[in-house]
This record gives C-alpha cells, sequence and structure tokens, in this order.
C-alpha cells in the first residue's frame, strides 16, 4: 500500500463516488474534493469546484496524486480542467489521473465531446507534472439506463445502425483508475481503456428479451426521428440531438476498439451485456 496522499474530485457523482468506496476500502489516505463536502463521510472532504479558482489551491494542500474526474458541464470542461490543472501545479502536486475519451484523438471519435478532452489532455502535458490520462470506454449504463423505456415501447430505439460499442460498466473504470493511483509505472502513459467484448444495440436488445421473456427487438430510426422522440419524451431538445448523434457517432465506429490495457489494469477481462442487463433489470 503506497502512503502517498490521493485526492480525487467529483465525488458526489456517480463514478466519483464509486472510485472514493474503492479507495476508502483499500485504507488509501484519500482526500474527498466536492463543492458540498457535507454529503462526505468516512474522509477528509474539502471545498472544492471546478470553475471557482478560489481555494482551489488551499484544497489541493498536501496531496500527492490528484484523480481528476472529467466535469460533466459540456461546454466548459476545457476551462474547468484548466483552472484546475494550474491550481494542482501550484500546490505542487506531483501527478494527475485524468478520465477522458476513448479514442478521443481519432478521425471518427464522438466530436461533441472529444475536443474539450483533447484541449485538457494537450494542458495536462504542458504542465510540467506527470500524468495518466484514462481514455474511458462508454458506460455500459448509458444504455441499459433506457432498458425500462424498451420495456415500455416493446423495443428499444436508436440510430447507431450496427455499430460496435466497446462499453464498460462504471465500476470497473472507477476500478482502473484507482489501481493506477495505487500502482506504479504509469506515468505519462495514456491508456485506452475499451471492454473485453464489444457489441451493437442489437445485441443489447436480443439480451433484454433474454432475460426479460419479452421480445424486445431493435428497431434502428434516422437520428432526426429519435430526436424528435426523445423530446417527446422530456428531454430537452439540445440533449435529445446530443444523444442522437452520439448514436450516430457509434455508426461510424467513434465507441469500437480492440485494446487489452484495461484488462491488464484489471487483471480480468471486463464485464459483458449479461452482467450489465441483469444489473440494470
Amino acid at each position: 500500500m503506497t502512503n502517498k496522499t490521493i485526492a480525487i474530485t467529483g465525488v458526489t457523482g456517480q463514478f466519483g463516488a464509486i472510485a472514493l468506496d474503492l479507495l476508502k476500502e483499500k485504507n488509501a489516505n484519500v482526500i474527498a474534493l466536492a463543492r458540498n463536502p457535507a454529503k462526505i463521510s468516512g474522509v477528509e472532504a474539502r471545498q472544492f469546484d471546478y470553475s471557482k479558482v478560489e481555494g482551489q489551491v488551499e484544497a489541493l494542500n498536501g496531496v500527492d496524486t490528484l484523480i481528476l474526474v472529467s466535469s460533466n458541464e459540456i461546454g466548459q470542461r476545457s476551462q474547468q480542467h484548466k483552472n484546475v490543472i494550474e491550481s494542482a501545479k501550484k500546490a505542487d502536486v506531483k501527478h494527475i489521473i485524468y478520465t477522458s475519451l476513448l479514442g478521443a484523438d481519432k478521425p471518427n471519435t464522438v466530436k461533441s465531446l472529444a475536443g474539450e478532452h483533447i484541449e485538457t489532455e494537450l494542458a495536462l502535458k504542458l504542465s510540467g507534472m506527470t500524468y495518466t490520462i484514462l481514455r474511458n470506454g462508454w458506460y455500459t449504463e448509458n444504455y441499459t439506463a433506457s432498458i425500462p423505456t424498451a420495456l415500455a415501447n416493446n423495443a428499444f430505439y436508436g440510430s447507431a445502425k450496427n455499430g460496435r460499442i466497446s462499453s464498460v460498466l462504471r465500476s470497473e473504470l472507477a476500478e482502473a483508475a484507482v489501481n493506477v493511483a495505487l500502482g506504479e509505472g504509469h506515468n505519462n502513459k495514456t491508456y485506452e481503456l475499451a471492454g473485453s467484448i464489444s457489441w451493437t444495440l442489437t445485441d443489447l436488445a436480443a439480451e433484454i428479451s433474454k432475460q426479460t421473456g419479452k421480445e424486445i427487438p431493435y428497431v434502428d430510426i434516422p437520428a432526426a426521428d429519435y430526436t424528435a422522440a426523445l423530446v417527446q419524451s422530456g428531454l430537452d431538445k439540445g440533449f435529445a440531438g446530443l444523444i442522437a448523434q452520439w448514436d450516430v457517432d457509434v455508426s461510424n465506429g467513434a465507441l469500437f476498439l480492440e485494446d487489452k490495457t484495461l484488462e491488464k489494469l484489471l487483471g480480468r477481462p471486463t464485464s459483458g451485456l449479461d452482467v450489465a442487463v441483469k444489473q440494470a433489470l
């Protein structure tokens, strides 16, 4: 066990909360960074906001390794992350682990998300601190969260055609981040973290059908129609358009990669759709 002090941002979010729990289980010397530290128990918690530079350096004092969980505020993330990187350097943080996007620099990447990640990666490389960039695959839960809607509609709708998705459970990616934070030999490395098995939305629909005993086909529809359906279900038009575009990106191979790096970090293959669907159900 390392005796270095590890801080982690975004601990009230889903990824950050899982990673924090894993660090606590391993008795790591951990500091939780949150906008509302009162929500955190069991470890030292400090006030921290990606957008507010004031107080960031103080919150990072004494930290050796920072797990920088990417912000969820699309369009503001690049500046938010640069704020944190600059504050970390002033606080003499030695190493930053950053959660980026699978294949962020590929020509056929998820363009609406990749730009801010690439800008953050560059800021890290220019910072003078050592870093590890974890290019996380798509969370399987991004799709299994739609299972209740699919069951209600008797079909799983989307616009991804036969695009393959090398997704990973959120908990497995959080475990990989913790293993990197507690391990050695990861300085200035960029890791593409893809799932062991890729799948299509047709495969997902088949697994839902198998586990529920209800015939749920995958129905591919044009992105404009998918956007309209998402808006009708109550989503904001802008966000609905993003979701539909992500499916189009999937159809172009944006979320597919064959890479065993994540298996090496975990010491095992990642979970398949059967596990993900069972968890969601």
